[in-house]
């Protein structure tokens, strides 16, 4: 019963605080790690053939170093905390809610969606590219709305369900390690001459890490299709599509999500200034403003049902 009570107070939390202001600890593990990839992510004098190897070793060395002590750390805190129930459900639900984004993704996204009902593009080109990679300068409604519901549906698995799903598992050093490397992931998984092999081990820990939540969140997306009638086409385009996209976990939360809202995602879209065409995901209508919000309520109520399943596998437990 301890599980849920703090999962609700740290989703009560997230729901009434939102993101921390400032003082906010990833802030500070980003600057630590800022300074261990400065140091650790140099290969000068080494020979060409032996070069993305060590930048290899040296990056999983760094992702040790980033991920280990403060994990350890959770799990001490949370060993010691143990025997006092309330401490330790107060702890738990404050280091959840500091790893969940729950309501800093509606928000971002209604930030988004608003001005698109209104016809102000602009306002919501800015909007958009606090959440986005790709160039957003010269987006058409259309783009803007896609560009908006796949990031409502990506960082759903992201931001909420992969934290909850560590937490349950593994307590607070699950949570703590899982949003830690989501971290790493963010700022050392990019495929640029500067981090390729020294942030190889960030991104593949990360993949490893959301390899279940990301198909629990996809299954959840297409059970909550039915809100729409959907469901059919979320698993027809998830079980179709979901390996076509670039990223394994990306893939099936999206495809699947596409489809339980009724739009098609994907397609073209520009990076830095060069184009790239993905593939399709989802089926249906273009995306518009309304495509935005009906992410955000397919994440609502993917939420739901997953609190209701915690309930019931509680209960199960409980009767056993």
């Amino acid at each position: 019963m301890s599980l849920i009570i703090t999962i609700v107070i740290a989703l009560g939390l997230d729901y009434w605080l939102g993101e921390p202001k400032r003082l906010h600890p990833l802030v500070g593990f980003g600057g630590l790690v800022d300074g261990l990839e400065k140091w650790f992510n140099s290969a000068e004098g080494v020979q060409v053939n032996q070069r993305d190897t060590l930048l290899k070793c040296k990056g999983t060395l760094a992702l040790l170093l980033a991920i280990g002590p403060l994990s350890f750390a959770a799990y001490s805190l949370e060993q010691t905390l143990a025997t006092y129930e309330a401490f330790s459900t107060l702890f738990g639900a404050v280091v959840l809610y500091l790893a969940i984004g729950w309501r800093s993704l509606i928000q971002h996204a209604k930030a988004i969606s608003a001005p698109l009902y209104d016809g102000d593009l602009i306002t919501a080109r800015v909007a958009v590219s606090h959440i986005v990679s790709r160039d957003t300068e010269d987006l058409n409604e259309q783009e803007i709305a896609k560009a908006a519901t796949e990031s409502v549906l990506e960082n759903g698995a992201d931001a909420l369900f992969a934290a909850l799903f560590w937490f349950i598992v593994a307590g607070i050093p699950g949570v703590v390690i899982y949003r830690l490397s989501n971290t790493l992931d963010a700022m050392w998984g990019y495929k640029s001459s500067r981090f390729l092999y020294f942030g190889w081990a960030a991104a593949r820990f990360d993949d490893l890490l959301n390899f279940i939540p990301a198909r629990l969140t996809a299954l959840a997306y297409t059970l909550c299709g039915s809100v729409n009638g959907q469901t059919q086409n979320a698993w027809q385009s998830w079980r179709k599509q979901a390996g076509t996209w670039k990223s394994p976990n990306a893939g099936p939360v999206m495809a699947a999500g596409a489809g339980a809202i009724g739009v098609e995602l994907g397609g073209s879209a520009q990076y830095h200034g060069h184009s790239q065409h993905r593939p399709v995901l989802g089926s249906g209508s273009a995306p518009m403003a309304a495509s935005i919000d009906d992410a955000c309520d397919l994440v609502n109520h993917s939420l739901v049902l997953w609190l209701a399943a915690i309930c019931l596998l509680i209960f199960l437990e409980a009767v056993a």
